[in-house]
């Protein structure tokens, strides 16, 4: 399968280009960090100064093939902008449904990874047992298992629904995890922790030790430190986001082909 895409490159505006870098970059932190599922997970940003454009990964690629060059621009309707291998259709109706609902976000990543589904599966969802599950708690929505594609917008709607204003992550029941950010590392340290919470959770209850879960003005106060709010981003976001990406370019710059 020849993975060459015709980009229309006169067309991309430098901030659309630093957006294509940084996504790239975040399909590449999937990769050492072990959140990829093969071709089947997706993660998007939106197009800047087109509110309804987004860009997304070509279905049949794998992460480690992700350049900025090759990633595919779609919009809310689902035609392709700018790109020739096809999306996810799947992808395409979660993503949409996102940054249609919540016009402040700008990326919005999905993983299917063990830990995240494992949590995914339980009744109870995300416990108050870590200091990362504490940080990110009351950002986390849930969402009720559901098919996303074309043939069933009432999905969508629920899922745009349920990711309502103030939520900024979301388990989605018996299927996997779910960020939204104003910026990629926003969304990527979001993730970040609440999947370092879920391999933890997953870890004590295995244990089958007696669980003791934090204080809940402690979690308070903990909540405050990751909750994001005003205009910038969450400044220990973008401190791992260049720390991460200083180390992705040292080791391999394919990304920003």
């Amino acid at each position: 399968m020849a993975h060459v895409m015709s980009q229309n490159t006169h067309n991309i505006t430098d901030q659309e280009w630093q957006v294509r870098y940084d996504l790239a970059a975040c399909y590449r932190l999937f990769v050492k960090f072990g959140w990829t599922d093969s071709i089947f997970t997706h993660l998007s940003a939106r197009v800047p100064g087109q509110p309804e454009q987004y860009l997304i990964n070509p279905y049949g690629l794998l992460f480690p093939e992700i350049k900025a060059s090759n990633l595919i621009k779609v919009d809310f309707d689902g035609n392709v902008i700018d790109g020739e291998i096809p999306y996810n259709d799947a992808g395409h109706e979660i993503h949409s449904a996102v940054l249609k609902a919540r016009p402040e976000v700008n990326a919005v990543l999905h993983s299917h990874t063990r830990a995240g589904i494992a949590v995914s599966c339980m009744q109870e969802g995300l416990l108050p047992l870590s200091q990362q599950s504490g940080e990110i708690i009351d950002l986390v929505a849930y969402h009720e298992y559901g098919y996303a594609d074309a043939e069933n917008p009432e999905e969508c709607e629920r899922l745009g629904a349920d990711m309502a204003p103030g939520k900024w992550l979301m388990i989605m029941f018996n299927h996997g995890l779910l960020s939204a950010g104003r910026s990629i590392a926003e969304a990527f340290y979001l993730l970040y922790t609440l999947e370092n919470a879920c391999k933890v959770q997953v870890d004590v209850m295995a244990s089958g030790a007696k669980m003791k879960t934090a204080d809940p003005a402690v979690l308070d106060l903990l909540g405050q430190f990751s909750r994001p709010e005003g205009d910038r981003v969450l400044p220990q976001a973008q401190m791992l986001w260049e720390a991460e990406c200083r180390l992705l370019e040292r080791n391999d710059p394919s990304y920003l082909e």
